[in-house]
């Protein structure tokens, strides 16, 4: 693998956008520059702070509640048509600024710019897919089962939600939440992550400029993340919380949330396991293999954490990896041909570093990568690693990272095993060109998601979300507006 240079100056574009985003909170329409020691934004390809914006306390945190409050009842009874045009604006709107979106999220997250790309094409879709939804919520009508009387089933929207967002797809997960919310006719109030708020405060104005009403849209940026959350969280006028991120901190958050019989979307942890069998394809395993693992640096609750390789296909499958890892470009996203950024923060490499040791320890092999380079920013280099043996920490926790780890079969019913022996249940991918069995991994996976020879499941259309303590709900297709609805029932005698 290649490793470049990170050590360059902000270009005289970069120092422009940055210039042109906004610093502050949004709260009621407005911009405020807000009380507190700033947050400092880095770029983590060099770890230079690059942009200092507003912090939010407790009482702002409140005021954003205040404002998505009075702004509810009008917003919920804005005619869906008028809402679905707005987020169509939003969409068109986000086509024409795609470039500064892009480049917004290589600069504070580090992903490569041709995955920022791609992520303003996947997250602008949420808004089309909602913006079409706006208008298509649905109810029933129609005379009781005893004949006394007709009954009406009709969707009201939950009001104001408060949306917390992780920094791995800091446009991606805002358009996911802050979509159907819109759509169904709720207010919110935005927390982006303290690593990546940029691109969410870039989005808010979008959303301002495409005529969302002040007061709708709030976002509040804070460095105390529980303390500003706990009183909204607590406050009687809040009806839904939606939570991407970890487990433990999604556990927290619905222990707050049942103090009040909160709504709650939860979008958790993952340890997604990635099933080859000896009659796959293997070209389309490894193709999938790279998009599944590297993909936005690994650093996705949808990656592949463990690749659980038919023992008769394992020695080639690793090899014919390593070849593609061996290729990839490590450096700064911006720069030409990197195929592999930088990890989020200091303490994202050093959990790479203490996984790959205590693999390591307990009898595994590097074939290639393994260590974090020397230089600026957070960068360690794509591994991958054979022979992982039972109980190693790789297995158990999430990675977040590009390390690729493998282990072996040699029956189905082995490989099922494998693939549920964890608390998680998120997404799985299965290769495999027996159609029976493909369908029997379906069913005995036990996941929300299921790539069945592809490696890349998310789609707006699609509803995304897992079970056991990946989290509750779902997000995207026709569940996603759903989540920000609630039913209600008429009963009219005659």
């Amino acid at each position: 693998m290649t490793i470049t240079d990170t050590t360059t100056e902000l270009s005289t574009r970069e120092t422009d956008l940055l210039a042109r985003i906004p610093d502050g909170l949004f709260i009621g329409g407005r911009w405020e520059a807000g009380t507190r020691e700033r947050i400092a934004v880095q770029d983590p390809a060099t770890g230079r702070v690059i942009k200092r914006i507003a912090n939010a306390t407790p009482e702002d945190g409140i005021r954003a509640l205040d404002a998505a409050a009075a702004a509810a009842d009008e917003w919920a009874a804005t005619a869906p048509r008028v809402r679905a045009e707005i987020l169509r604006r939003a969409f068109d709107l986000l086509q024409e600024r795609r470039a500064d979106f892009a480049l917004l999220m290589t600069l504070e997250m580090g992903k490569p710019l041709a995955e920022a790309n791609g992520e303003v094409t996947y997250g602008g879709e949420f808004l089309r897919w909602f913006s079409e939804e706006a208008v298509r919520i649905s109810g029933r009508f129609g005379q009781n089962p005893e004949g006394t009387g007709t009954m009406v089933v009709s969707q009201r929207p939950v009001g104001p939600c408060y949306l917390i967002t992780p920094w791995n797809f800091p446009l991606a997960m805002a358009t996911r939440k802050i979509a159907p919310a819109l759509a169904a006719g709720c207010t919110v109030v935005v927390k982006p992550a303290e690593l990546t708020p940029l691109t969410t405060l870039l989005f808010a104005q979008l959303l301002a400029d495409a005529g969302v009403p002040d007061g709708v849209v709030n976002v509040i940026p804070t460095s105390t993340a529980r303390t500003v959350s706990e009183p909204i969280i607590a406050d009687p006028r809040l009806r839904k919380l939606s939570f991407t991120g970890s487990t433990p901190v999604g556990r927290s958050l619905l222990a707050q949330a049942g103090q009040n019989v909160l709504r709650t979307s939860m979008e958790l942890g993952g340890n997604a396991p990635f099933v080859v069998f000896e009659d796959a394809d293997l070209d389309k395993a490894v193709e999938g293999a790279m998009l599944a693992k590297f993909r936005n640096i690994g650093q996705a609750c949808t990656a592949a954490n463990r690749f659980i390789v038919h023992e008769s296909v394992a020695e080639e499958f690793a090899r014919r990896v390593t070849e593609k890892v061996q290729a990839f470009q490590v450096g700064r996203g911006t720069d030409d041909g990197v195929t592999i950024g930088p990890l989020i923060d200091d303490r994202a490499v050093a959990s790479m570093t203490a996984l790959v040791t205590d693999a390591v320890d307990r009898g595994a092999r590097v074939l290639t990568g393994g260590t974090a380079p020397e230089g600026d920013g957070f960068f360690f280099e794509p591994t991958v690693i054979v022979d992982v043996q039972p109980g190693s920490d790789i297995l158990r926790e999430e990675i977040f990272g590009p390390i690729l780890a493998m282990t072996t079969f040699s029956t189905e019913d082995e490989a099922v095993a494998a693939a549920n022996s964890t608390e998680y249940g998120l997404v799985g991918y299965v290769f495999t060109q027996d159609l029976a069995r493909g369908q029997r991994m379906i069913d005995r996976v036990d996941t929300g998601m299921m790539g069945l020879n592809t490696g890349l499941v998310s789609n707006a259309a699609a509803p995304f979300g897992g079970v056991k303590q990946s989290g509750l709900g779902r997000e995207g297709g026709l569940e996603g507006i759903h989540e920000y609805l609630s039913t209600k029932y008429t009963l009219i005698p005659g």
